[in-house]
C-alpha cells in the first residue's frame, strides 16, 4: 500500500492511496485544474483514479470534487450529511456510507469513523489491503476514545498537527476564529497529537506524517520535537506535509 499527498493545509488538502489496482483521493481541497496538475507531478493520470473521497464539506477540502467527479466520472464516497452539503449536479456520482461500517473500493478496505468537527456529518478513515493499515486524522478539534481505538496498531499515520497554541493565542486571527480552531469542534494542536501517539499503540508505525500545519499558527520546528518525543524517534523520522507540495509516495512494506 501506498500514499501521497497533493497539499495539506487551509488553501487545500488532497491525500491518494493506493493498493493494488485501486487509488483513491481523499478530498479535493484545490481546484480540478491545480489537482491534475499536482496528480501528474506524483505519476497519476486522474483517469486512474478509482474514487473520490470526502470527510467533510469545507470548501479546503472540496472545492474540486465537483469538477473532477464529473470530469472523470468519478464515484464520490461520503457521509449523508456531507453529501447534502455537496453539490446537486454531483448527485448521481455519490454513494454514502454508515461512519460505523467497514467498506470496500476494489482493492480496498475503507473504514471510516465520525470525528468532532464544526461540519455537518465529518468523517475520517482507516485504509487497509489485508496486511497493512493506514490511518488518517485530520481536521478534528478533540480525541475520542473510538478515535484512540481505531488508530491504533497502524503501519502510517497521517495525523494532524494544526496549530501551537502559544502562537494561535498570540496571532493575528480575530478572537472568534481563535475561539473556533482551538475549540472542541476546531483543529488538533501539538500537545493534543503528541498526546495521541503516546496513547495509541504504535509498535507497527511505519510512517507518521504531520498533517494540516497551519501556515500562520505553526511551524515544523514545533512539530517534529513533540511528536518525535512522543515516539521516541529521531527527529528526521517524522514527516511533514507541506501546503504547496505535499508529500512524495511512501510504502508500507512488509517487515
Amino acid at each position: 500500500m501506498r500514499f501521497a499527498s497533493l497539499g495539506s493545509g487551509s488553501r487545500g488538502n488532497a491525500t491518494l492511496v493506493t493498493a493494488g489496482k485501486t487509488t483513491v483521493m481523499i478530498d479535493c481541497g484545490f481546484s480540478a485544474r491545480e489537482a491534475e496538475k499536482r496528480l501528474r507531478k506524483l505519476g497519476v493520470d486522474p483517469y486512474q483514479l478509482s474514487a473520490l473521497l470526502v470527510t467533510h464539506e469545507h470548501s479546503d477540502h472540496m472545492a474540486g470534487i465537483r469538477v473532477m467527479a464529473r470530469k472523470f466520472r468519478l464515484p464520490v464516497y461520503t457521509t449523508p450529511g456531507t453529501a447534502g452539503c455537496l453539490p446537486v449536479d454531483i448527485a448521481p456520482h455519490i454513494k454514502t456510507f454508515n461512519c460505523h461500517e467497514t467498506f470496500s473500493i476494489n482493492d480496498l478496505e475503507v473504514e471510516p469513523f465520525p470525528v468532532p468537527h464544526d461540519a455537518r456529518e465529518p468523517s475520517q478513515f482507516v485504509f487497509g489491503n489485508g496486511q497493512h493499515r493506514l490511518g488518517l486524522l485530520t481536521d478534528v478539534g478533540s480525541i475520542t476514545p473510538l478515535i484512540e481505538e481505531t488508530l491504533s496498531g497502524c503501519h502510517a499515520l497521517l495525523l494532524e498537527a494544526n496549530h501551537d497554541m502559544m502562537m494561535l493565542e498570540q496571532g493575528e486571527y480575530p478572537e472568534h476564529l481563535k475561539r473556533r480552531v482551538g475549540g472542541r469542534l476546531g483543529h488538533l494542536n501539538n500537545v493534543q497529537s503528541a498526546s495521541l501517539l503516546e496513547k495509541i499503540d504504535t509498535t507497527n508505525l511505519q510512517h507518521i506524517m504531520a498533517m494540516h500545519i497551519s501556515e500562520k499558527n505553526n511551524c515544523p520546528s514545533l512539530v517534529v520535537p513533540l511528536l518525535a518525543d512522543a515516539l521516541t524517534c529521531e527527529h528526521d523520522w517524522i514527516g511533514i506535509a507541506d501546503q504547496e507540495a505535499g508529500f512524495d509516495w511512501r510504502e508500507i512494506t512488509n517487515r
